[in-house]
């Protein structure tokens, strides 16, 4: 028997997600709740190819033609939540971007209390690209902490420990320097599970009182200022993730260089909030 053929374009939550409609998840419940037609009809379910001749409308509006894939570093302040909305009402991150940024969605997040590089992007293939653990790309951080460790008390960080039956893999960490009552270490990992480097930390003894990502991959946050934003060109972008020179909007394929060139700013923000 042949196999049936597969159908022609992609899947719809994918395009309104490269429109800049949603991210895919969001599309996703935006076509379970009946805001989406495709040629005319309402459908229900996201199990839908669709093409470029294909008239997709949102809400009775049609979508834009999707855009190339964007990337943003921004200096995240402290005090800032790294989502869409907060059921606590506290402020987000998108409150303390430039009014005349796209819609955009952030590559993993940074808690509330910390700060330093978040990458933002408009493309959601980008995000699930650079989100996965088998992509591999070291975040560094530089982080205080109240106490003066050692190199024998940081030996678990570097061997891979289990905090509350969770399973960390092995980080660098080098001690920088002790300043007083707290010290200063640079601590890289590959994986970023949720509040991963506090709770190791605390799980050998030490608080972290401050923490900063220095750089995700081979980007990374220099002299950008707090609440700044800077747009990565789209040449630098293409190179380290790969995308196809001739078609922008093509998946990434991975990255392909080590060291990117700087650069160059495009907007800045106000830091709503900053630990001082």
């Amino acid at each position: 028997m042949s196999k049936p053929e597969t159908p022609k374009g992609d899947r719809i939550a994918k395009i309104l997600s490269r429109a800049g409609v949603a991210s895919r998840r969001e599309a996703e419940r935006m076509i379970e709740a009946g805001r989406v037609a495709v040629n005319g009809k309402t459908i229900d379910s996201p199990a839908l190819n669709v093409t470029e001749t294909d008239t997709i409308t949102v809400d009775g509006a049609p979508i834009k033609a999707p855009e190339p894939p964007r990337l943003w570093l921004f200096h995240k302040p402290t005090g800032l939540v790294s989502t869409d909305s907060d059921e606590k009402g506290r402020e987000t991150i998108y409150s303390a971007l430039p009014e005349d940024m796209p819609r955009v969605m952030s590559i993993g997040r940074l808690d509330l209390n910390s700060e330093g590089l978040l990458l933002l992007t408009n493309d959601g293939g980008v995000k699930r690209k650079l989100e996965l653990p088998s992509t591999g790309w070291l975040r560094r951080y530089r982080v205080r902490v109240n106490g003066r460790p050692t190199d024998d008390m940081l030996a678990p960080l570097r061997k891979g420990l289990t905090v509350e039956g969770e399973q960390f893999q092995p980080m660098t960490v080098t001690l920088d320097r002790q300043q007083g009552a707290n010290a200063w270490l640079t601590i890289g990992l590959r994986e970023g599970k949720n509040r991963e480097i506090r709770r190791a930390l605390g799980d050998i003894g030490l608080t972290v009182n401050r923490l900063i990502r220095i750089s995700y991959g081979p980007f990374q946050l220099g002299e950008l200022k707090l609440g700044a934003v800077e747009e990565v060109r789209r040449r630098i972008l293409r190179d380290q993730l790969g995308l196809d020179k001739d078609d922008p909007d093509k998946k990434p394929k991975g990255a392909t260089r080590k060291r990117p060139s700087r650069p160059r700013p495009t907007h800045q923000g106000k830091a709503r909030r900053s630990d001082g």
